[in-house]
């Protein structure tokens, strides 16, 4: 790594193709850490076992009712940034004809559409177009919020001297989609969570849009409200 790397040319590219201020402070946290030969590991000397979870088992006859009664005020979340590069694909991973000639994006609608809950993609500048093409001919998902919102962008830096690369003949190659992580930041600046929130929705079910299989469970739900979690994740 360089022996005093700068952020300020990092910096001013962000400003320069409009990123938020939250977005360039939060890519400096990682530069930083990237500047200083962090590598993100975590030792096995440095983790503990889960001596126990809770399981589906757990979850009681009222808590599921809960469940139904707390669906009007969640929504299906779908990360949709990635276009699946390393499955040699050149565009969304969820446009991949995976059952009887249709997407995951067909099957995700439908599912959305047949549980009555709204479908929001976290879409990249990569995936945008070509996803909301798609999801066109489904106008049952047409309701009170957008079908998606965006994430945004950072530039990918030179190994060498970690500043902004410059590519002239597709200046778009200069940037790269930040990964699932910029969730939070993205629901914030895009003005996703006040629509969210004026809009009576409290519970963001979260997954992979390559991940059929994770779909609205009213019990888990419920657990979830009865529980007043800010967070739960499957493992």
């Amino acid at each position: 790594m360089p022996a005093a790397a700068d952020f300020t040319p990092v910096a001013e590219c962000m400003r320069g193709a409009g990123l938020p201020d939250i977005v360039i402070r939060t890519f400096a946290h990682y530069f930083e850490q990237l500047a200083a030969g962090y590598k993100g590991l975590i030792s096995e000397s440095e983790i503990r076992p889960v001596e126990a979870l809770p399981g589906t088992d757990d979850i009681t006859a009222e808590q599921e009712a809960q469940g139904r009664a707390a669906l009007s005020g969640a929504i299906l979340l779908k990360l949709n940034g990635g276009l699946g590069t390393g499955m040699g694909l050149a565009r969304a991973k969820s446009l991949l004809k995976v059952k009887d000639g249709h997407s995951c994006l067909d099957i995700m609608a439908r599912q959305a559409i047949g549980a009555d809950i709204p479908l929001v993609l976290m879409n990249s500048f990569s995936t945008r177009d070509d996803s909301l093409a798609a999801l066109a001919k489904y106008p049952e998902l047409t309701g009170d919020l957008p079908l998606d919102f965006m994430q945004h962008k950072v530039p990918k830096l030179g190994a060498a001297d970690l500043r902004p690369i410059d590519w002239p003949a597709d200046p778009e190659l200069a940037w790269c989609p930040p990964g699932h992580g910029d969730l939070y930041t993205a629901l914030l600046t895009s003005g996703l969570l006040d629509k969210l929130l004026d809009a009576g929705y409290h519970t963001a079910f979260v997954s992979n849009s390559d991940n059929l299989g994770a779909v609205m469970d009213p019990a888990i739900l419920g657990y979830f409200v009865a529980n007043e979690l800010p967070f739960m994740m499957e493992v």
